[in-house]
């Protein structure tokens, strides 16, 4: 079968509808996914894009035809999902694209929880399968079942705080007509806080703005809006709700690493000692106040694959990335939108302090560049140049370059999706990082 390798991709299956993924791909697919893992049940559930119905449709055909029953989940969050996953012990599939535009759609799969396939681990077998049409003979045909675990999901990241202890707070979330509003209502009608929602009817047309909270056009609304309406906290959630994003009572953006620190030395207080996971990418705040409360930081490759399978193995107790993927050992070591926003209702309920406290001393301390893209031709050539240039310093190879100096360091990838090099850059003065970016920048975009 012709079929645009492209859309394999390193953590899951996405591509263009119905150009790049189509309905005869996604059935391919469904055939595919049942020949490599030689299952027998398999769960799918599905994102609120237009495409979606149909792309449904021919991927729990072709898992049916393979010989697969399958146990249709109906449209929820990505953290459903993996709960469903988890729950009923079985292999699943999500339609969804996550945060990219309306136009896309794709799969991510599940082998067995906390394992997900990805590039290297079942991706490109799949891609094989489909390519050669090498489906493995079967006689038997699959039916469809559906299981609604909506409510087991609302007890399960209730039971991870601590509800008695949660004040009146008032919180604005906006889910951009994603997969999160729905469930996020029923979850927040079990607390005492003030929720103002914006666009949480799932909608695949988009109608308000993007899905991705890390663009800033995404979330001037909710910037603003926290602002004006003196709420507490504001929350963003991504398309398919595996990410979170918070904006602080300032109406300023938190990046990722500075809620990492946060929510990962918050969580050493009720579990003394643990591990906790972080991106190459992050900032030095992550592993220096993890380590200052007696836990124990992992640094690791950037990625829900690789993260989910490193905490497994070190039973680490949270991890998080710069992105706003925060995976937790509750949690069957998965990623959640809803769970990290729950942590931030108790933290800021029993500290009885503002989120623009709790972040002031890192800010005072770290200085990040945030993640900056830059579309290069020879994205290897360039890393090469930066190896050179800066191999004075220390220089490290997790997860593209990184590169450590006493008062700054930088990291460096390739985009596994687009001709890009994405830099993470951070230093102990502002007017260092900001030297050291452009002086960083000028060679990557020379």
């Amino acid at each position: 079968m012709q079929v645009n390798p492209g859309i394999f991709k390193a953590y899951d299956i996405r591509g263009i509808y119905p150009t790049d993924l189509n309905e005869d791909i996604a059935y391919a697919i469904g055939r595919a996914f049942v020949t490599f893992l030689k299952v027998d049940e398999v769960i799918v559930g599905r994102d609120m894009r237009v495409s979606g119905p149909s792309i449904f449709d021919s991927v729990t055909r072709g898992l049916m035809d393979q010989g697969a029953n399958v146990v249709n989940i109906g449209m929820v969050s990505t953290d459903q999902y993996y709960f469903a996953c988890t729950e009923l012990k079985l292999p699943g599939m999500m339609v969804t694209a996550s945060h990219n535009p309306k136009e896309y759609t794709g799969f991510k799969m599940v082998r067995q929880m906390p394992y997900l396939l990805s590039g290297n681990e079942g991706i490109q077998d799949l891609r094989r399968i489909v390519e050669t049409e090498d489906f493995a003979p079967t006689t038997r045909k699959g039916s469809m079942r559906e299981k609604d675990l909506s409510e087991q999901f609302i007890k399960a990241v209730l039971e991870l705080i601590d509800v008695t202890s949660l004040k009146p707070l008032k919180v604005i979330a906006d889910t951009g007509n994603g997969m999160v509003g729905p469930i996020l209502k029923r979850v927040y009608d079990h607390l005492p806080v003030h929720l103002t929602g914006l666009y949480l009817d799932p909608d695949g047309t988009l109608p308000n703005h993007g899905l991705d909270p890390l663009q800033p056009e995404n979330r001037a609304e909710l910037e603003q809006r926290v602002v004006s309406d003196g709420a507490d906290v504001g929350f963003a959630f991504d398309g398919d709700g595996d990410r979170f994003f918070v904006i602080d009572d300032r109406g300023e953006f938190v990046a990722g690493d500075y809620m990492t620190a946060l929510m990962g030395r918050y969580l050493l207080e009720k579990k003394p000692g643990s591990k906790i996971v972080y991106d190459v990418r992050a900032s030095w705040a992550v592993p220096e106040l993890i380590s200052e409360v007696g836990g124990i930081p992992l640094m690791e490759r950037v990625g829900h694959a690789f993260i989910k399978t490193r905490m497994a193995a070190e039973s680490a107790l949270f991890a998080g990335e710069v992105t706003g993927h925060y995976y937790f050992q509750d949690f069957n070591y998965a990623d959640s939108g809803v769970i990290p926003s729950l942590i931030i209702l108790e933290m800021l309920s029993k500290k009885g302090v503002k989120m623009s406290d709790l972040l002031k001393p890192l800010e005072a301390k770290y200085f990040i560049s945030g993640e900056i893209n830059s579309r290069v031709a020879d994205a290897p050539a360039k890393m090469k140049e930066l190896e050179t240039r800066f191999s004075d310093g220390k220089v490290e190879h997790m997860d593209g370059v990184s590169v450590t100096y006493p008062t700054w360091h930088f990291n460096v990838r390739a985009s596994n999706t687009e001709p890009l090099v994405r830099l993470n850059l951070e230093a102990l003065t502002r007017r260092e990082m900001e030297q050291r970016r452009d002086e960083v920048l000028h060679i990557i975009r020379s």
